[in-house]
């Protein structure tokens, strides 16, 4: 296998990176979250980024990034996002018969976008009997504690990390843990939002509403509150906040996502 690097100095890869529209890459560009890697430290001309559940690819195509995994990731599932076509075509070839190609879709950043007497209105109509909490330690203990919620706050090493630089709404039936709005990561000038929702609880607009309240959240702190889209419901919800499509753009799902070796 070629050799590859891990990028410590971001800024060699900056370049590689531009007009992405990606809060996921400024995370690791401006060394928030995420790790970076290159074929070489210096002038690289082909970089991966690595954040949560998501690897990006710019610069020229090569195989050796494209079969790299960071050390410290035992997730075998990860969505690989191409920088060109030639990228998606390695990584198809790499990942035959374990990874699906998908479509995602990018909401417009439009900072001044959001009307916040529109935001209070939906925060104030929550469904009766449901409340509204900031994630707090013993929310955040709940919300690791169970797989459908955990990616609302699965990127922070701890909860000390996460009261320190994340931001989360969590909406509660009683005691019960029902949906949540949080921060998926983080970068200087914002966040992006993660929305999670217990499959019993679903159609009942929690998710809406604890949106809502965190975007309402970042607003007050001068945080914008980037929005990226799974799937068409996932815009439609964007929308009713505020938020505009942008463009649909492909990814891979990959289930396989091991060290593997050239064959």
């Amino acid at each position: 296998m070629e050799k590859i690097v891990e990028i410590m100095d971001k800024s060699v890869i900056a370049e590689l990176f531009a007009g992405w529209e990606e809060i996921l890459i400024w995370s690791c560009l401006q060394d928030c979250m995420g790790r970076a890697y290159g074929d070489t430290r210096e002038n690289p001309r082909s970089a991966q980024i690595v954040v949560g559940d998501f690897c990006f690819f710019a610069g020229q195509p090569e195989e050796a990034l494209v079969r790299n995994k960071p050390d410290d990731r035992e997730s075998e599932f990860i969505i690989m996002v191409p920088g060109s076509v030639e990228w998606g075509d390695l990584i198809e070839k790499v990942y035959q018969g374990c990874s699906k190609k998908r479509k995602r879709y990018a909401i417009r950043k439009e900072p001044d976008v959001f009307d916040k007497e529109r935001l209070r209105d939906i925060v104030k109509h929550c469904p009766e009997g449901f409340s509204l909490h900031k994630i707090d330690k013993e929310t955040y203990r709940q919300v690791m504690e169970n797989s459908w919620s955990a990616d609302l706050c699965s990127q922070f090493k701890d909860y000390e990390d996460y009261r320190k630089r994340g931001l989360g709404v969590a909406a509660f039936d009683k005691k019960i843990l029902a949906a949540g709005a949080s921060s998926y990561t983080v970068y200087k000038e914002g966040i992006e939002i993660e929305v999670d929702t217990r499959e019993d609880y679903r159609r009942k607009k929690l998710a809406l509403c604890c949106a809502a309240q965190l975007i309402l959240d970042c607003l007050e702190r001068g945080l914008y509150p980037s929005w990226d889209a799974q799937n068409p419901a996932s815009v439609a919800l964007s929308e009713k906040l505020g938020y505009h499509f942008d463009k649909e753009y492909t990814v891979y799902e990959v289930y396989k996502y091991t060290r593997m070796k050239k064959n």
